[in-house]
């Protein structure tokens, strides 16, 4: 008489953040993030200089600041939702799945999270970035085949790439949206996506196409006019073009015309250092400094229901 089957493990992973908000804990993160190669894809040697000599000791002490303004007693917002999301994510789907936290810089480690996941009879890889990019998924994708590489009982793997224009990515979106407007009506929304240099996607990444298309469709989810809704790019670094229209140089443009903003920030799954600090702080200074009267910040998915919705759905597939 067999047993009863084995689960399905589900890895769930995010970008990742330093352990504490100090510029050690900091350094330490920014070297592991931009030491990948499918991040930062320069001459090896002169970028490692660059880094570790000039970037490093530069921005680990200001970063570390950023993130303190942020941080909770539980810890980096990032990781206390990624956790909250693991966990509501194993209640939903019950006991014929597993389902482990990983970061992709950072702890808990891809390969700790593995190890909970052996036994499993199949593995569903799940990047909680809903589009793709080979400086985000695409790295998380290597990351795992590597690990597993090492395995001598590889189990069957089954990665989600994207989930862009999901319907419930879409309404889970527009929900957030809705409940935000319960303070008030706003003059226009603004959908903020994290940027990536021009030539990656010249190169053939499908990450500006996928963002114009999760704008799209959460545009026709609100029934907003084309007028209504601008998109841009936020979070640039150095000093090559990245995707535009910039952020912080369009949004506070929008002041005279449209004292109020909503402004939506689908592409992270969670709330971060990007959408709290430089959006909800930074960004709303400088549009409050140009004559603007408010920029409303709508939260992320986090450990919403519905986010917790859209999760079990990728899960368990069609």
């Amino acid at each position: 008489m067999s047993g009863p089957a084995a689960p399905l493990g589900v890895l769930l992973v995010n970008l990742g953040s330093p352990s504490e908000p100090t510029p050690k804990a900091v350094r330490a993160f920014l070297e592991e993030f931009l030491s990948d190669p499918r991040v930062v894809d320069l001459n090896p040697l002169v970028w490692r200089l660059l880094r570790r000599f000039v970037i490093l000791p530069r921005r680990s002490p200001k970063v570390a600041k950023l993130y303190e303004s942020i941080w909770t007693s539980e810890g980096s917002p990032l990781s206390v939702y990624s956790k909250r999301q693991a966990k509501l994510l194993a209640d939903e789907l019950g006991s014929g799945y597993r389902v482990a936290l990983a970061m992709r810089y950072g702890s808990p480690s891809i390969a700790s999270a593995l190890h909970e996941l052996i036994g499993c009879r199949e593995l569903l890889v799940l990047p909680l970035f809903p589009q793709y990019s080979r400086t985000t998924t695409g790295t998380i994708e290597a990351a795992v085949a590597d690990e597993l590489s090492a395995y001598r009982e590889r189990p069957k793997v089954r990665g989600i790439a994207e989930f862009h224009v999901h319907p419930a990515y879409i309404e889970a979106l527009a929900v957030r949206v809705r409940e935000a407007l319960k303070s008030g009506p706003v003059d226009h929304f603004v959908f903020s996506f994290h940027g990536l240099p021009v030539r990656y996607v010249e190169r053939g990444d499908p990450y500006r196409i996928q963002c114009e298309a999760t704008a799209e469709a959460l545009a026709v989810a609100l029934e907003l006019p084309k007028e209504r809704w601008s998109l841009v790019y936020q979070s640039r670094f150095g000093r090559e073009p990245w995707l535009q229209p910039y952020a912080d140089q369009y949004v506070p443009l929008l002041a005279d015309t449209n004292p109020r903003v909503l402004v939506v920030a689908p592409g992270f799954f969670s709330d971060c250092l990007e959408t709290l600090e430089e959006l909800g702080k930074r960004l709303a200074e400088s549009f409050h400094e140009h004559g603007g009267k408010e920029l409303r910040l709508v939260p992320c998915l986090n450990d919403h229901p519905a986010a917790i919705t859209l999760l079990a759905a990728l899960a368990r597939g069609p």
